[in-house]
């Protein structure tokens, strides 16, 4: 007789990675990396548990798109007013906060729920390559950036 495995929370073994995303395309790193923040690449994996592991992002400012994604992909923010409505370019973006685009990216692709919001708490992205997670040991991981 077999039966599923469930996965618990308190079976959950979680382990620091950090990745370097310059030269990296946005949308392919960004889905990678939700990939491992949910843990679908364990054999644990649970899609009612949070199995996932941490991911530290440096370089973020180096980050690379393809296409005229730069001049025509806009962030749109509004305050509830009338006419309060901002867009800003994505070249502007990674310019004044290259950590919010791939944040924006990866958000997106997790579940939208008190789950997504928790996987989402393993995520650290620094705009330059220093970062302030050294005493966990990250490992290093190399994402493929296939073109």
């Amino acid at each position: 007789m077999r039966s599923t495995h469930i996965t618990k929370p308190q079976e959950v073994q979680r382990k620091w990675f950090v990745v370097d995303a310059e030269g990296q395309n946005l949308g392919r790193l960004s889905s990678q990396i939700a990939h491992i923040l949910r843990g679908k690449h364990k054999p644990t994996y649970s899609p009612s548990v949070d199995t996932g592991d941490y991911i530290i992002v440096v370089n973020a400012d180096k980050i690379v798109v393809t296409g005229r994604k730069l001049e025509q992909k806009t962030y749109v923010r509004h305050s509830g007013h009338i006419g309060r409505r901002k867009e800003t370019k994505l070249k502007d973006m990674l310019n004044k906060k290259p950590e919010f685009v791939l944040s924006h990216a990866v958000k997106g692709m997790l579940p939208k729920n008190n789950l997504g919001r928790k996987m989402f708490e393993k995520f650290h992205v620094y705009a330059g390559p220093e970062h302030k997670h050294q005493a966990q040991q990250p490992e290093a991981l190399i994402l493929c950036n296939k073109e």
